[in-house]
């Protein structure tokens, strides 16, 4: 016996095949792309499930206001936009899809690392202004250099592989994988302590949790090598902005490529600060958006709604963060 969805509310842009397949199976779909936080308001009470990306968050106040809610789905991998623990009190599932942008978010990795490597954005804009830096842009090569990968998942595990294509030396870090694991993507799990001193470069690939937010600090960055570089493609929070600053300041930390920040847009003055360095590449929270990963997230939890209220349909498993409840 499946649940008894009849009604799904699609926002943030996801993939309009995920409404194709829901509309399919006879299940009622309302999109729109954007919406305030009182449009959201208004429209949730009428839907059992709602599917948002990342702009879209689900508070305490969005689910009380969900009276039918019975799953939320994140067209992604991180579900720090999404009241996860109220959900959960309130019997209300949370699903995601934790692989579906995975090789978007890689490839983004591997290039922010080659451009930090060889100044392309500055170089590009110095050239579009007219003027010929060529000396001014000496870079370093990737081959041989030291690349730690904090958080070993899908995307850790991705970039791994690519960068010792790249004759990078792979070390990493992640309480949830082996030493043995590690070896079959030819990288050398290490303690974070272990790491600091080792890394010339430095991608975060870990969730935003309590014990990860704000963990890349001033003391962390004392620790590190001079001119350390950060690409962060992970998650906004984990890096501590005032602390950052001031690293790129003295040169501590060289070079770095943010595609994340903690508020997105972002107009905090410090962020924006950041964002203006000479040293920073920043984007606009690109990881996920290629062709290929929206169409993968939409249809991966298209799929998995489908088999809530059909179950067995899809092959597509069911990827819980709060257990979704027959209700």
């Amino acid at each position: 016996m499946g649940l008894d969805i009849k009604s799904v509310l699609i926002v943030d842009g996801v993939g309009a095949n995920c409404a194709e397949i829901l509309n399919s199976h006879n299940i009622k779909v309302t999109t729109k792309a954007k919406i305030t936080k009182e449009e959201l308001l208004k429209e949730i009470p009428n839907h059992e499930a709602l599917v948002v990306r990342s702009a879209t968050q689900v508070t305490r106040e969005v689910l009380d206001a969900g009276s039918k809610l019975k799953v939320v789905g994140r067209a992604g991998a991180g579900v720090d936009n999404i009241d996860v623990a109220v959900a959960g009190q309130k019997g209300i599932g949370v699903i995601n899809a934790p692989g579906a942008n995975a090789m978007s978010a890689c490839e983004l990795t591997c290039g922010l690392t080659l451009a930090l490597a060889r100044h392309i954005v500055p170089a590009a804009s110095a050239l579009r202004a007219g003027r010929w830096e060529r000396t001014q842009h000496t870079g370093t090569e990737l081959n041989g250099k030291t690349l730690a990968i904090l958080g070993l998942g899908r995307v850790g595990r991705e970039v791994a592989i690519r960068m010792n294509a790249f004759g990078m030396k792979t070390i990493g870090f992640d309480p949830f994988v082996t030493a043995e694991q590690c070896a079959q993507f030819n990288t050398t799990k290490m303690e974070l302590d272990e790491i600091w001193p080792l890394a010339d470069y430095i991608t975060l690939h870990t969730p935003l949790i309590d014990s990860t937010r704000n963990f890349i600090n001033g003391s962390v960055l004392s620790r590190c090598k001079k001119g350390v570089k950060i690409i962060n493609v992970g998650r906004g929070g984990l890096i501590n902005e005032r602390d950052f600053y001031e690293a790129l300041k003295s040169g501590q930390v060289s070079g770095a490529a943010l595609d994340v920040f903690e508020q997105e847009p972002p107009t905090d003055p410090l962020t924006l600060e950041i964002i203006q360095h000479p040293a920073v590449i920043a984007s606009p929270h690109l990881g996920a958006s290629t062709k290929e990963a929206q169409i993968r997230v939409g249809l991966e939890i298209a799929e998995q709604l489908v088999n809530l209220v059909k179950p067995g349909t899809y092959t597509t498993p069911l990827a819980e963060v709060t257990r979704v409840l027959p209700k």
